[in-house]
């Protein structure tokens, strides 16, 4: 990751879009999965703003907008690549498009720790409570729980804390999780997920790319998986 102010990502955007809706709202699992997948993609924040300016204006011309309001980030993801397309060729011959270097450090160690131990003692409690029915999911979490609280030992090694191999650590884990949700949830909870995510995306398969699409369904799915087993993203871009 090159830019640590991309921390508050997700809320940025998320305050973004609920400023342009004109209603606070909860974002859906689908509004998140997206978010996701423009920061898997490297999608700046600032495209990512742009973008929604720019759905909102167009949707606001359409014929739709008329008294209706724009209900999901879906409508916005053309517009968001197009931004980040944008910033991208005008970046190619000199400087970033973020305007210069970022702070190594965003936030203190006590900060990263407090979070760090926040996510630990969520894992031991959802290992907790599959214990009897799935026990060897609970035995992935003790070993995640495990793991993560090995990587805190960064923040206790002097000097400034490498964030990036700690974020790197994390993603690591991240993947561990999905992989062991996907492997051992029931046949009739991805049912439900899978109809779900259906339902959501069935007026905007026109308007996303396959590829997009597969890749919304795929974070979408993950997203849903964590939440039924009350489990946390353990990346620092969900640090909050």
């Amino acid at each position: 990751m090159e830019n640590w102010n991309y921390f508050n990502y997700f809320t940025e955007i998320e305050e973004h879009f609920w400023k342009r809706r004109g209603a606070h709202l909860l974002v859906s699992p689908l509004d998140w999965a997206i978010m996701e997948t423009w920061q898997k993609a490297g999608v700046p924040l600032e495209a990512a703003l742009k973008g929604i300016d720019r759905a909102f204006e167009s949707y606001e011309r359409s014929r739709r907008g008329a008294g209706k309001p724009l209900k999901s980030l879906a409508y916005c993801t053309d517009a968001v690549l197009e931004a980040a397309e944008e910033g991208q060729e005008a970046a190619a011959g000199g400087q970033k498009s973020n305007g210069g270097a970022a702070p190594k450090e965003a936030f203190s160690r006590e900060d990263v720790r407090a979070y760090l131990e926040r996510n630990i003692e969520l894992l031991r409690k959802a290992a907790e409570r599959v214990a009897a029915s799935q026990a060897a999911v609970a035995e992935l979490l003790g070993n995640v729980a495990n793991s993560l609280a090995g990587a805190m030992t960064m923040l206790e090694a002097p000097g400034q804390v490498d964030l990036e191999d700690l974020e790197r650590r994390l993603t690591i884990l991240d993947e561990k999780l999905h992989a062991a949700l996907m492997s051992h949830a029931s046949e009739e909870l991805m049912l439900k997920i899978r109809r779900e995510v259906d339902s959501q995306l069935a007026a905007y398969r026109r308007k996303m790319k396959a590829e997009q699409l597969a890749v919304v369904e795929k974070q979408y799915l993950q997203k849903r998986l964590l939440d039924e087993y009350r489990l946390p993203r353990l990346s620092l871009f969900y640090f909050a």
